[in-house]
């Protein structure tokens, strides 16, 4: 039984070893071309839902999600802030997107397997607080209240049933780009020009190559 126990100790320690020695030589990429092995995001992966799981236990979900109201306001924001990594209706893949790693879920299509309150809260916590290590910003850091994560959070609850052309409405009738903490960002509230782009290089249909 000695023997048992510390073989498997001998192993552990090795493992830790190996481990620490590939860190020191940089032998672990993390080239966003360069996906991590299996064992290594089934680990994140793991970690990270737990973690957003944990910290979605004591988030109150409003009465009113469902509110068209709250919906509208919310479409503007997802435009602006979310659409060009996370998608819209009918839309195809992105120049940012494609280059992310890991890549941004498609909230224009179902998810399976949440109850619609879990998801819910679990949504909630990731726009405010973000998700370290996967571009996802946490948008409180920015100003952005609680009311208007909300708002955002009624949206994609019901992007995946929304069509393009309804998807379009929506955001024309929302307010734009438009919560608190915007004050001081050097432009008008609900008025971007996606299309423009400061440089210009090979591969981005907009450009004209």
């Amino acid at each position: 039984m000695k023997r048992i126990l510390l073989g498997a100790l001998g192993a552990v320690v090795l493992a830790a070893v190996s481990a620490m020695a590939a860190v020191s030589l940089g032998l672990i990429p993390f080239s966003a071309d360069e996906p991590h092995s299996e064992a290594v995001r089934s680990l994140i992966v793991f970690a990270r839902e737990r973690s957003i799981a944990m910290a979605a236990v004591g988030v109150t979900i409003p009465d009113d999600l469902a509110s068209p109201e709250r919906i509208r306001r919310g479409a503007g924001n997802y435009e602006a802030m979310c659409a060009g990594c996370h998608l819209s209706p009918g839309a195809a893949d992105t120049e940012i997107r494609k280059g992310l790693y890991p890549q941004p879920t498609n909230l224009s299509t179902k998810a399976e397997g949440q109850a619609v309150e879990a998801a819910d809260a679990r949504r909630f916590q990731i726009v405010k607080h973000g998700v370290k290590g996967s571009g996802m910003p946490a948008w409180s850091k920015g100003g952005m209240d609680d009311g208007a994560i909300w708002d955002l959070v009624a949206f994609v609850r019901v992007l995946p049933d929304t069509s393009p052309a309804g998807y379009r409405a929506l955001v024309e009738v929302s307010d734009g780009h438009s919560h608190a903490g915007m004050e001081g960002m050097g432009h008008e509230h609900g008025q971007h020009d996606h299309g423009a782009h400061p440089h210009a290089h090979a591969g981005h249909d907009h450009h004209g190559h």
